[in-house]
């Protein structure tokens, strides 16, 4: 059973001022098998959050279909479903109470609450977020205050959080974003921890740079206006011809020890 799978789907809206379609989404087929760890890339206005809404089950297409593990949108009940889908999302660290500590962060995803319902929690659930701190590497956050925490520690903390529940699918929307370069790194190396020791786990992370992109990720969807550019095994669609026609400016793709790099052709 494929993670995501989406055939054929279009999604617009009516912009009201100017009585047109705007189409957000064109003809856009996309598999994700479980085990594949995917990163979708592309400009601002690509579709990339329209994409993440519909593999999170949050929203419907306008045309086409979208099935979630094994689920189809529109003949499930999309708020059940989504228990079974872990996102790490902007914004959600100015929900979190900033009195938490870092073990009780993780804690609330045992509830799939930002608040922490104790009578809720549970011995299993205690020793899964120690041992989900291990994995990811944030144990000496344990008895930090949230408040206290950097953006990026607090992202980590996060991501250990989002694997709580024991999701079936992980979806991360630009999880980097206002990090400064060690801050990155660390979260990076966190995404490949994660990722190494929850093999059968599929994820997807949404970015706008090759830079961010973890070590372990196996494929690639490139996007521009709404359409799908190149989707396939990461090696084969970062090329520097399908990310410069991507962002409409020409670059160089390089990979280098499992990371990858855009550099900006001068003329």
């Amino acid at each position: 059973m494929a993670a995501i799978r989406m055939s054929a789907v279009t999604v617009w809206r009516w912009v009201a001022a100017e009585e047109r379609r705007a189409v957000l989404l064109s003809e856009v087929d996309w598999t994700v098998e479980p085990g594949q760890h995917w990163v979708v890339l592309g400009p601002n206005g690509a579709g990339k959050t329209t994409l993440l809404n519909l593999a999170a089950a949050v929203s419907h297409p306008s045309d086409g279909t979208v099935e979630v593990l094994g689920e189809t949108l529109g003949a499930v009940d999309m708020r059940k479903l989504r228990e079974s889908i872990g996102t790490l999302e902007p914004g959600l660290s100015r929900k979190i109470r900033g009195r938490y500590t870092g073990f009780e962060v993780v804690l609330t995803g045992a509830t799939g609450s930002i608040a922490l319902l104790h009578d809720r929690v549970t011995d299993d659930d205690r020793a899964r977020a120690d041992r989900l701190m291990g994995e990811i590497g944030v144990e000496p956050l344990r008895e930090r205050r949230f408040e206290d925490c950097s953006q990026g520690e607090r992202q980590r903390l996060l991501l250990a959080r989002s694997l709580m529940d024991e999701p079936d699918l992980l979806l991360l929307d630009e999880p980097t974003t206002g990090l400064d370069l060690p801050s990155r790194e660390r979260l990076i190396a966190s995404l490949d921890a994660m990722a190494e020791a929850n093999g059968h786990l599929p994820t997807v992370i949404v970015t706008h740079h090759l830079e961010e992109i973890p070590a372990t990720t196996t494929h690639a969807l490139l996007l521009r206006d709404g359409a799908i550019v190149a989707a396939g095994e990461i090696a084969t669609v970062l090329t520097s011809s399908a990310v410069s026609t991507t962002f409409d400016i020409e670059v160089q793709v390089a990979h280098h020890a499992g990371r990858w790099a855009a550099m900006v052709v001068r003329s």
